[in-house]
């Protein structure tokens, strides 16, 4: 049994104002407007950050424009949300000026993946706040489907267990190590996972259910990296593992991803369930994190405690 000591914030409801930042890549207007007319529709009142659309080559802007941006939107009551624009490239640079104790003083939802990874990390380990794992607001409706749309409103909006089920077209779905897991689903992109070993918000995957997916790796830059983890450690006590997409993630050695993660996963000893779409795939769906989840690889499933209360 896990001792509950997560910090869920409160759903979101609508006439919520929630604000838009960009911790990471730049983005623009255009590319948001679709997420605003969503969040719009389920009621919400999403205001961008002053600095939403600020670029500075490959970041949103300058750190401490995007560590103003996260640090205003924690302090602000009128807030109840912050929705990330996107992922790309940065959040790692800026997480050590968040003010934790305004998160801790009023914590929110905040939504995001990709290099989002690396916020939830901050978040956890200095405010032990849970986090939405999902699509941002530079909404795209090719890759984020209707389905993606409602699956990120039911995390915000309201506070049932979330339950997504292994998708036989996932390029993932072969990943599979029979039986069932019960422990705190942490995780998210693979490579932040591994860029935060040896940073202080490497969280403890001691009896946590661990939530890989990755975007444009090769197969042996994930082999790469897998066995990074395992080398440090940070495996050998994980309950089980929860494999989400794996997107464009080929090469020229015809090598299969599918098979680069059976190997480096397969004899932890542990379930392991592949074929989520959680990720940078087609119909991305989202899933809380930092909550207790049941891993289920014989039924194909993840369910997981919601984020908010």
């Amino acid at each position: 049994m896990i001792i509950d000591e997560v910090v869920r914030p409160p759903a979101l409801r609508p006439g919520d104002t929630v604000m838009l930042v960009s911790p990471s890549g730049p983005t623009r207007p255009e590319r948001v407007a679709r997420g605003v007319e969503l969040l719009t529709g389920w009621g919400l009142r999403p205001v961008p950050a002053p600095n939403a659309y600020a670029r500075q080559g490959y970041l949103a802007g300058a750190d401490e424009l995007r560590a103003a941006d996260l640090n205003a939107a924690f302090a602000d009551p009128e807030v109840r949300g912050i929705i990330c624009t996107r992922g790309g490239y940065g959040a790692q640079r800026v997480v050590d000026a968040i003010d934790m104790a305004a998160v801790r003083r009023d914590p929110k939802v905040v939504a995001g993946f990709s290099d989002i990874t690396a916020l939830q990390f901050a978040l956890w380990r200095g405010a032990r706040l849970a986090g939405v794992h999902g699509p941002g607001a530079a909404w795209r409706d090719e890759r984020t489907t209707l389905d993606s749309a409602q699956s990120l409103h039911a995390a915000l909006m309201t506070t049932e267990p979330v339950t997504v089920a292994a998708r036989d077209g996932e390029e993932t779905f072969g990943v599979r190590v029979p039986g069932r897991a019960t422990g705190r689903l942490l995780g998210g992109n693979l490579c932040l996972i591994v860029a935060s070993l040896g940073t202080p918000d490497m969280p403890d995957l001691t009896g946590a259910v661990l939530l890989v997916e990755e975007v444009q790796e090769p197969p042996y830059k994930i082999d790469r990296m897998l066995t990074q983890l395992r080398r440090a450690g940070v495996l050998d006590r994980v309950a089980g593992v929860a494999v989400g997409q794996f997107t464009d993630c080929a090469d020229g050695w015809a090598v299969d991803v599918a098979d680069v993660l059976t190997d480096r996963l397969g004899d932890l000893g542990v379930p392991v369930l592949g074929g989520l779409p959680v990720g940078h795939g087609v119909g991305q769906l989202t899933v809380p994190v930092g909550t207790e989840a049941v891993l289920d690889a014989d039924a194909g499933t993840l369910t997981v405690s919601p984020a908010v209360r």
